[in-house]
């Protein structure tokens, strides 16, 4: 029997939508006050869900402790109070879109989680707004 296991965290951080290969104007007309080129910041929740099997011996799907420093180590520590457009390696080159953070903090937690247990990942840019990647 498969469990759901989660995980919420949080981190604040400034960003720009931008679009370097179009033109100013459209930049705006598109992205809005997102395309502020002075940035503006959001306080980001996220929930990590593992699904898996528990551990006969422990019950355990995933140690949660376990999680915990795997996400303040590889996500938080990252893009905590940073300025994501600038300050990080992972968004040089692409839009940082709530879609695409999340997309990211996949990719980034996915190399440390055995492929064994199905990751998903809900991302809140603020209380209203939220995105889930992989979309099932």
């Amino acid at each position: 029997m498969k469990v759901a296991l989660s995980r919420k965290e949080h981190f604040n951080a400034a960003h720009r939508l931008h679009n370097p290969a179009w033109s100013d104007e459209k930049n705006k007309e598109v992205f809005g006050k997102c395309n502020n080129p002075h940035y503006h910041g959001h306080n980001y929740a996220f929930i990590v869900t593992l699904i898996g099997d528990p551990d006969p011996d422990t019950g355990y799907v995933f140690d949660l402790k376990l999680l915990s420093d795997l996400i303040n180590e590889n996500v938080i520590k990252h893009f905590d109070h940073k300025n994501l457009n600038l300050d990080t390696v992972y968004f040089k080159t692409l839009n940082p879109t709530a879609e695409n953070i999340a997309m990211v903090i996949w990719r980034i937690l996915r190399q440390h989680i055995d492929n064994k247990y199905e990751l998903k990942i809900k991302l809140y840019e603020t209380e209203r707004n939220s995105v889930e990647y992989p979309a099932h």
